[in-house]
């Protein structure tokens, strides 16, 4: 799992039949997270906001973690952060 910064929103009105009706969202990894460090797309079940920072699950964790095992999802928003330790500074108003 990895923490990024929900950086905006993509629109696809042609898809896989299996994402149909569902959000996706930019995210920007932290620094400090394993990765090559690039943007990556990420469906989002909860409803997170640009500007918040949220845990991003990937690979088959993603799907199990959305009820989406047979659509073809590499990751998931599956939290919003609301603070963290470690220099991370609070989100939640």
């Amino acid at each position: 799992m990895i923490i990024g910064t929900v950086m905006g929103s993509i629109f696809s009105t042609r898809k896989s039949e299996k994402l149909v009706g569902n959000k996706f969202m930019i995210v920007r990894p932290e620094k400090t997270m394993a990765g090559n460090g690039n943007d990556l797309i990420a469906i989002d079940i909860i409803g997170a906001g640009i500007g918040e920072k949220v845990l991003v699950a990937t690979g088959s964790a993603a799907r199990i973690g959305c009820d989406k095992a047979d659509a073809p999802v590499d990751a998931a928003i599956v939290g919003i952060v609301d603070e963290g330790q470690d220099g991370m500074e609070v989100i939640s108003q």
